[in-house]
């Protein structure tokens, strides 16, 4: 059959193809894509292509389908899952499958299996995985955001703390501790504070910082901190920017102590020598943000190592587990993923969008891979549609507006019911 998809030829080399699908096997899984969020980590390997450790060396000849974030419905089934999978059902994957000890993943090493395509084929090495993860949620937007808020929930699973004597870890974050989110105002950072805030295990205090006012606002409309208050949880969002001495504000706030946990969300230098330094006794420092150069490196006080147990660890991507736990909140409404999404579009966008995402403002950009349209800040649309005199941007708008400036089920179903062209 006929598909359509974004795919990896080569460095900077993104392409739309249309190109014939294979006939599945008995392992394999067709599937239609209906949406696939675009991951920074998408963007590090276009740029790199080949050179890439998940992109094979034979990707001129054999392009690989970008992404990663992807769901849609199931179309067909190998005999070999059909008692486990059915035509019909929604789907997303787990693609960090590390599978045999490879580091081949959907999205960066498959001929034929990725998330910015009309269809593709599911290799049966992620069923045998365990990682083809059956969606019952309403909206499929939600089940690609799965995968990056995995990622999040895979850095709060996996922070530990000690006890002065004890040589055994207790893992996860500290109940009723004080959490910092540092550069965490961005998709990733809001990701991760929807979830300490609505985890089973949660902090006392959460403290979100940033240079950028903007996007702080936009954090503190979200997640009015009087609301939270009301729940136990003093939350504080702090344009570091502001202060000649960003450290002595947040150990202010801290109450002079620092902080148990502390999540880097930026590969700067001057970011994780802050965190360090807010660090209190036995404080856990991940530095979640992965840097494309492979010589970063950044001070960390080793004093407090030694005399206070302060230590420092990194998380990249999450595993099944967390992105079931992703789903599952996210079903049960507890936690909201679209705080990440401020940016829609169609297929014919992500090319571009991959290849611009650091020079793109605002949060995660959601590509429907059935729809033919130009990327769109959710904050455009209702002028968009009023200069191309289009009253289904307007009542898109209308629906944005109406959920407080966020995507939404309903305007994923209203997008899907009038601009789907395939």
């Amino acid at each position: 059959m006929k598909a359509k998809a974004v795919r990896i030829h080569g460095a900077n080399d993104l392409r739309l193809d249309e190109f014939e699908l294979p006939e599945i096997t008995d392992d394999e899984i067709l599937v239609k894509v209906v949406s696939d969020s675009i991951c920074m980590s998408t963007y590090k390997c276009a740029t790199l292509g080949e050179a890439h450790k998940r992109v094979h060396d034979d990707v001129a000849g054999h392009p690989a389908i970008a992404g990663h974030e992807f769901a849609g419905d199931i179309v067909k089934v190998g005999k070999n899952h059909q008692d486990r999978f059915k035509p019909g059902m929604k789907f997303t994957i787990q693609p960090a499958l590390n599978y045999k000890g490879t580091m081949w993943s959907p999205g960066y090493s498959y001929e034929f299996c990725g998330g910015d395509a009309t269809y593709c084929i599911i290799p049966s090495e992620v069923m045998e995985c365990g990682c083809m993860l059956e969606y019952t949620g309403r909206a499929y937007y939600e089940a690609s955001l799965a995968e990056p808020m995995s990622c999040s929930i895979g850095a709060f699973n996996a922070a530990y703390h000690t006890q002065m004597g004890v040589y055994t870890h207790q893992m996860g974050i500290k109940e009723g501790g004080k959490l910092a989110i540092m550069a965490g105002a961005g998709p990733m950072g809001l990701g991760a504070l929807t979830y300490a805030l609505h985890r089973d295990v949660r902090p006392s205090m959460v403290v979100v910082t940033d240079l950028n006012q903007e996007r702080l606002d936009r954090a503190a409309h979200l997640f009015p901190p009087a609301e939270y208050a009301e729940q136990g949880i003093e939350l504080h969002f702090v344009n570091t920017g502001n202060f000649e001495d960003p450290v002595a504000e947040l150990r202010r706030i801290s109450g002079g102590t620092g902080y148990d946990d502390v999540l880097c969300y930026a590969p700067v230098a001057a970011v994780v020598k802050q965190s360090s330094e807010i660090l209190g006794r036995d404080g856990c420092l991940n530095f979640f943000a992965g840097p494309t150069d492979n010589k970063f490196s950044a001070e960390m006080n080793f004093y407090d190592v030694h005399y206070n147990s302060t230590h420092v660890m990194g998380t990249t991507g999450g595993n099944t587990a967390d992105m079931i736990e992703s789903l599952e909140l996210t079903a049960a409404k507890r936690i909201n993923p679209a705080v990440m999404v401020t940016h829609v579009g169609g297929l014919d966008a992500a090319a571009d969008t991959t290849l611009n995402l650091p020079k793109i403002p605002g949060g995660k950009k959601l590509i429907y891979t059935h729809l033919s349209m130009p990327l769109t800040a959710l904050t455009d649309f209702r002028a968009r549609g009023e200069a191309e005199n289009d009253p289904r941007l307007i009542a898109l708008a209308d629906i944005i507006d109406a959920n407080k400036g966020l995507w939404s089920p309903e305007a994923e179903e209203y997008l899907l019911a009038n601009f789907v062209t395939e």
